[in-house]
């Protein structure tokens, strides 16, 4: 087997990495790195993977990554590519941007490593549990070759060549938040009739209105008034922002996903980027004055 390595350890990339632990260590334990290097040495501690520099995880034969941005990636592929050697293959997880695909499988094959766009969906209950859907954007020799390795998946999608995954990932925020602003709408038009929101819920989610919003999101985040930080809102608004750039760049008419991408926005700014994306209804609460229970 290849030795593998993973880099960012977040909400998200603290259970993919172990998961890939899990797999049995042929070529020795699974290789992590986290910016905050303590975050590498408490998953080392609790799942026995290795806490390694950077230098370390250039000697993998699959470097994947999960970071917050496309710009995230170019720093560590810079701190990164003097080490790396021909024939590896770098995965990334990241929600990035098509653009930065295109730019950052160039500039890793000038030093021999294959690049694929890899974002993943899912959530935290899906790394856990290793049922995460993979988008991959590159070519389909080298998409087929990286699937033995996706110990995370449950299910694996080639959508087409390189910056194709980052553009369905786009896309899918984008109408995850649209679908979380609708639903955000209708319920506070309904608690301002009065109507038992979780009744209501009941209706919709047997109903033609329901969505993943409406049957698994609001019930279990914003009704409780948990919104637990998972994904945050500010990471939403970039994902929306991605997705609209890419609808600009082949002059597709988007005016809702514009519409609720500047929504998006205002709740990021107003609710706080850090909060679960969520709490972008919180904005729609602010607006009717009015909370979701």
């Amino acid at each position: 087997m290849t030795r593998v390595a993973f880099l960012g350890l977040g909400a998200m990339g603290v259970p993919m990495a172990a998961a890939l632990a899990r797999r049995t260590p042929a070529d020795g334990p699974t290789l992590v790195w986290n910016r905050h290097f303590d975050r590498a040495q408490a998953h080392a501690a609790e799942y026995g993977t290795h806490a390694a520099t950077l230098q370390e995880v250039a000697g993998a034969g699959v470097i994947f990554t999960c970071l917050p941005t496309s710009a995230d990636v170019d720093e560590v592929i810079g701190q990164i590519e003097e080490y790396l050697k021909e024939g590896t293959v770098w995965v990334d997880c990241t929600s990035g941007h098509p653009d930065a695909a295109h730019a950052q499988r160039g500039r890793l094959l000038a030093c021999g490593v294959k690049f694929l766009d890899a974002p993943v969906s899912g959530g935290v209950t899906g790394a856990q549990a290793g049922t995460l859907t993979v988008m991959l954007g590159g070519p389909a020799d080298e998409v087929q070759a990286v699937r033995p390795h996706l110990a995370f998946a449950d299910k694996i999608v080639h959508v087409g060549n390189t910056g194709a995954g980052f553009t369905v990932k786009a896309i899918n925020n984008a109408l995850l938040a649209v679908n979380l602003w609708a639903a955000g709408e209708g319920l506070a038009a309904l608690a301002g009739s009065g109507v038992d929101l979780g009744a209501a819920l009941t209706v919709i989610n047997a109903s033609s209105g329901r969505s993943n919003a409406s049957e698994n999101l609001i019930p279990a985040r914003v009704l409780t008034r948990e919104f637990p930080p998972t994904f945050g809102l500010g990471l939403l608004a970039k994902d929306i922002g991605i997705a609209l750039d890419v609808a600009s760049a082949n002059k597709s008419s988007t005016p809702v996903l514009a519409q609720v991408g500047a929504l998006c926005r205002a709740a990021a700014q107003m609710v706080g980027p850090a909060e679960d994306h969520t709490a972008m209804l919180k904005l729609v609460e602010q607006m009717n004055g009015k909370e979701l229970r």
